[in-house]
Formats: structure tokens, sequence, C-alpha cells
């Protein structure tokens, strides 16, 4: 018995909706199934029920529960199993990252110095210019940004492009420091920022539509214009339900 397409939604901030991009959802005959972790909501055991996974953003430290982000970073690996679509855009990137270096690369208790600034691994870490700002308010990495895309990678396959621009709203990046050891397991970084050195994305190998972004392309997607990264998923996902 054939059962609805249904995508999982991973929002943060209990106003948070899926706005634009759930609408498209619906239009190519998706259901919507939301979950808001730092609500208290539980996530699935596995992907048997669904047909692909996005995690949008929003800052851990907005969060307050840190034991979800904990919870949600765990459940990536879930995800990664599946081999169904994956999405993690800026936190759900960075969550990614996190997992893959827990059970990967295992770097036990590694974390993003947003949520463990005692971390031994601080795979996520503050972008130089932030470290020296003693306000922090008015000063995150906003607007849009240059994003040199590789070849022959999933994300080139999506926007056809070698160059991008996008809008970004963080703080904290990827942490250089770690780059060879993760692209030695298969992780790919796909997108940089090659001003600044920044790591904007990142794929997995061995997994068939696994992205995570550092900026926010549903800031530019509409229903009418849905963003191409959006697209991919979407279709990703309908070629894995037939």
């Amino acid at each position: 018995m054939s059962r609805d397409k249904t995508a999982l939604i991973i929002l943060h901030q209990k106003r948070s909706s899926t706005g634009d991009v759930g609408l498209k959802l619906k239009q190519r005959g998706y259901k919507i199934d939301v979950r808001k972790p730092t609500l208290g909501d539980k996530l699935p055991k596995n992907m048997d029920n669904h047909d692909l996974a996005i995690i949008y953003g929003g800052p851990m430290s907005a969060n307050d529960n840190n034991h979800a982000i904990k919870y949600e970073t765990d459940w990536i690996s879930v995800a990664l199993d599946s081999k169904k679509p994956f999405l993690g855009i800026c936190l759900g990137m960075q969550c990614a990252v996190v997992e893959f270096a827990r059970n990967v690369l295992k770097m036990e208790n590694a974390n993003s110095i947003e949520i463990d600034s005692e971390t031994k691994f601080p795979v996520i870490s503050m972008m130089e210019e932030q470290k020296k700002l003693k306000k922090m308010g008015g000063t995150m990495r906003l607007g849009a940004y240059k994003c040199d895309i590789e070849k022959e990678t999933l994300l080139h396959k999506i926007y056809k492009k070698e160059t991008i621009l996008e809008r970004h709203r963080h703080r904290f990046e990827f942490n250089n420091k770690y780059v060879k050891e993760f692209e030695s397991k298969g992780l790919i970084f796909s997108g940089k920022n090659s001003k600044n050195q920044l790591m904007e994305t990142i794929e997995i190998k061995d997994h068939p539509w696994f992205i995570g972004v550092q900026y926010h392309p549903e800031y530019k997607s509409t229903v009418e214009n849905p963003h191409p990264i959006f697209l991919g998923l979407i279709e990703a996902g309908l070629k894995q339900s037939l």
C-alpha cells in the first residue's frame, strides 16, 4: 500500500513557519510534518514514513534548550543512514558538521563553541572578525556574499554556476583547522567564500542527496520562483518515492 509523500521539516523557534518552501512542497504533492524539538517535539526513529528532511536555521543561543539541540544533532545520523534527501540550513548545517565529527571522525563531544565553549573539538567556531568584537549586538555576518562552487559536485549540478551570491545571517562558521580531517572521511566542501576562506556548503560523498548550507536560501525563495536548492531537494524526494 502506497503512502503520501511526506517532508519532515525541523524548526527551532516558537513562531517559525515553513513559509513559501512549505507551500511549494504542498504544490508538489507533499504532506508537511513539522517538528520543533526545542519545544519538546520528538523526532522519528527512522525515515520510513518521510521522503526528505530539512533542518532550518536559528541561533543556538536563542533556543535556550541545548539538550534539544544535542538531540537534534544526534538524530542527523538517521537522515544519513536513510540515504534520503537532507538539507541543513545555517544551524542545520552546523548540527550536521557536529554529528559527522562525533560519529564518523570519532571526535568525542565535538561541538560548536556557541553550545560548549570548552569543547576539545570546536568544529564550529566564531569567525575571526567576530572574535575582536566587544559588543555583539547588530554585528552578525549579514547580507549577500559570494560563494564559489566546486565543479562535479551536487551543488554545481543544482546551480549550474561556478559562483553564486547568497544571503547570510550568522556569527559562527566551520573551523578550518579540521578541513583535511573531514575531507579524508568523505565530507566535501562544495562551496567556499574564497575571499575569507569560509566553508559555505557541505556534501557527503557516499550519500545521494545530503547538503548543508551556511547561508539562507529561503530568503530568496518564493512559491512562484523557488530557490534552485529547494527545487533540487523536492525533485530528489520525488524520485526516491517512486
